[in-house]
């Protein structure tokens, strides 16, 4: 009966004195529900993480423990917590600095506002890995410093760490002013010429598929190429060369650069790899006639990104959300029109064009209200959620489009729960409207009731605070474990009941 009482330690009814009760015996699972409770005071927090050490770091993130309450010789890891959040004390660095574990050590270095001491032994750190970590992660001097280290993966870690000065960037692309990398992982672990088997069968092998040294640490030298490619501080001047690079991988970290030039972008167009153009395809960077040409792109994945572009000309968004499957989603496009494009949609003879608006939640009621009576289901569809309808005009909606419309039409926020009762009951049935009416504010008993029946909206159904009493109690032994347990989380459940769980599983 584990899943009970992890769901009675979510349940925000629970008294207390419950909550002591349930802090007493928690284990793992028990003290992630409790650390995340709203309710739980200080003293229940230190007797939590007292519990089980390991909820000391959640309940340090979650705000309940403070460098007050915690002692780095006991709670290393809620220290890092605070530290990571920088509101940890010098001297906690200072001991995690010299801490055994390598992943505490890697997980300080990432740490902001360290002590420069701190750094310092941080930079000579005898495992890389914590040296790379400070690298990705530290101030633009310290960058400085460590882009000369000899060990390749941590100038790729600083190729990555958008604090490290341009110029160093610069650097690191060319290899110009810094002396040659004199180690690597793969060097490090095997013996040279080395490459690693994509289909490694080593359990213990950490090396990435492909990565390779012959004594030139190459696969991490094209590893920091391209982290410095991703990285908007590199200066363009430095990295727009890589336009025709044999890798893949360099064409593609460009193509979400921001500052190309036109041409280096029409040539990313022609990329033979789609996944380069597709970036490229909601780039902000590129023009109105290179949006229009990827609009035509031969790969449906590139033309659903174009819909992404924050510019893409409405036409042309117009004719793309017929044909590229764009999904009901709000595009930036559509957030940004003006209010007189927004008209121009709404009044659009195309339905893919008021199917798009349809999608804004903050439309101006009149064209709310004649989208509503729209006969395209599919434009009923996007603005069923839409705040606002009345009862009419969504009833309306399910007598003209039935199925089509009936999920979305349960997640509107104003459905009035007479309409939820009658939707449960629609036949032919939609699956989906019973998860969604499950999760719905307004939803009475007598439509969870239906709710509980259904598969995956069982669990759901069970947590709804409008439930009847005698249900949830039964549902506390029902054979689906998920049900019960969000059983157990129900506020509804009487104090009776509350307090026998307790007692009885604890």
């Amino acid at each position: 009966m584990h899943h009970i009482l992890r769901g009675l330690a979510a349940n925000p009814a629970l008294s207390p004195d419950l909550v002591d009760r349930l802090i007493s015996i928690a284990d793992d699972d028990i003290a992630t529900e409790l650390a995340c409770r709203a309710d739980l005071s200080r003293a229940q927090a230190i007797a939590l993480a007292e519990r089980v050490d390991e909820s000391a770091v959640q309940l340090a993130y979650e705000g309940r423990l403070t460098t007050a309450d915690v002692d780095p010789f006991v709670w290393p890891d809620a220290a890092l917590a605070l530290l990571d959040q920088g509101v940890g004390r010098p001297e906690w660095a200072r001991l995690l600095a010299a801490d055994p574990a390598r992943e505490r050590r890697e997980k300080l270095a990432a740490c902001p506002g360290l002590p420069s001491d701190v750094v310092d032994t941080l930079v000579a750190d005898p495992d890389v890995r914590v040296v790379a970590e400070l690298a990705l992660w530290t101030t633009p001097d310290v960058a400085a410093r460590l882009a000369a280290h000899p060990h390749a993966e941590v100038r790729r870690a600083v190729a990555g760490n958008e604090a490290t000065p341009p110029a160093v960037l610069a650097a690191l692309v060319t290899g110009e002013g810094l002396p040659a990398a004199r180690r690597c992982l793969v060097c490090d672990r095997e013996e040279t010429p080395f490459v690693h088997d994509p289909q490694c069968p080593r359990l213990d092998c950490d090396l990435p598929p492909g990565a390779s040294c012959d004594g030139s640490h190459e696969s991490t030298v094209h590893d920091v190429r391209e982290a410095a490619l991703r990285n908007p501080a590199t200066p363009i001047e430095a990295v727009v060369g890589f336009v025709d690079h044999p890798s893949m991988l360099l064409r593609w970290a460009l193509a979400a650069r921001q500052d190309l030039s036109r041409q280096a972008c029409a040539r990313l167009a022609s990329d033979p790899v789609p996944g380069v153009r597709a970036d490229l395809a909601e780039n902000p960077a590129i023009d109105d006639a290179l949006i229009r040409a990827l609009a035509g792109d031969r790969d449906p994945g590139v033309r659903r990104r174009v819909a992404h572009h924050p510019r893409v000309p409405l036409d042309v968004l117009t004719r793309l959300a017929r044909t590229a499957k764009i999904g009901s989603t709000l595009l930036p496009r559509i957030a940004a029109a003006s209010p007189t494009e927004v008209e121009e949609l709404a009044k659009s003879p195309d339905p893919a064009a008021r199917m798009l608006v349809a999608q804004l939640r903050n439309l101006p009621s009149a064209i709310r209200d004649r989208l509503a009576d729209d006969p395209d289901a599919k434009v009923v569809k996007a603005l069923a959620p839409h705040p606002g309808l009345g009862e009419a005009q969504l009833r309306a909606m399910v007598d003209r489009h039935g199925v089509r419309v009936l999920a979305k039409v349960a997640t509107n926020p104003d459905a009035p729960p007479a309409l939820l009762e009658e939707v449960v009951r629609h036949k032919p049935t939609v699956q989906k409207v019973f998860r969604e009416v499950a999760r719905h504010r307004a939803a009475t008993a007598s439509a969870l009731l239906v709710c509980l029946a259904d598969r995956q909206a069982r669990a759901v159904a069970a947590r709804h605070p409008a439930l009847p009493p005698p249900v949830i109690v039964e549902l506390l032994a029902d054979a689906d474990w998920q049900a019960a347990e969000a059983a157990a989380a129900n506020p509804s459940l009487p104090p009776a009941v509350l307090s026998d769980l307790v007692c009885q599983h604890g």
